[in-house]
């Protein structure tokens, strides 16, 4: 179901010299009703994606996204990331993540596979078994940000070796946390980001 989508009033923006980014806004206008592009929602077997439009310029988004160490405020699953050995937004580099769901708790090592500033930030976990992605777009009103989640073979082959005659129900269970997640997921990105 798509998420409701407004223009935001403009909020003052932070200086640079305090080191936090911009607020976000689009321009002075008043707030007024930006058309719904309806559920964007992809998927098949073992990939999915959805988009929302929302109120802010590309790069503010992309930063605020790329800043890993905030995805817990945003996510039902993942509750904290981190980057190792202090790294940051760029191809190559890794963060730990750390999920929680009742009755388990885990953590995932990434690799950045594409850090693109205003147009695309993704990563795939372990390396090569999951890739998760989100996608920036101008358009009227905004942004157009689109997170994909697609289950790679190397990560489909890892769980028949690890779960073996439960390998199909594992993966059934992480496709179906996805597509419950990444919907609630850009809904949260999208509070925070128009309440900056």
């Amino acid at each position: 179901m798509p998420a409701a989508r407004r223009r935001s009033v403009a909020v003052s923006a932070n200086t640079a010299a305090s080191g936090t980014p911009p607020a976000c806004h689009i321009g002075e206008a008043p707030a007024q009703a930006v058309p719904a592009t309806g559920n964007t929602g992809r998927m098949s077997s073992l990939r999915y994606a959805e988009s929302v439009i929302i109120a802010c310029p590309a790069d503010f988004l992309y930063d605020m996204i790329t800043d890993v160490t905030r995805m817990g405020e945003w996510s039902p699953v993942c509750t904290a990331c981190w980057w190792d050995e202090g790294d940051g937004p760029r191809p190559g580099a890794w963060f730990t993540g750390r999920n929680e769901l009742p009755g388990r708790t885990w953590e995932t090592h990434s690799r950045v596979v594409a850090a693109d500033r205003g147009t695309e930030f993704a990563f795939i976990v372990g390396g090569a078994w999951v890739r998760w992605g989100y996608s920036f777009a101008p358009v009227t009103g905004g942004t157009e940000v689109t997170e994909s989640w697609e289950f790679l073979p190397a990560g489909i082959a890892r769980f028949h070796e690890r779960y073996g005659d439960e390998a199909q129900a594992e993966i059934t269970s992480r496709t179906d946390a996805a597509h419950r997640g990444i919907p609630l997921t850009l809904a949260a990105i999208k509070k925070s980001a128009e309440s900056s």
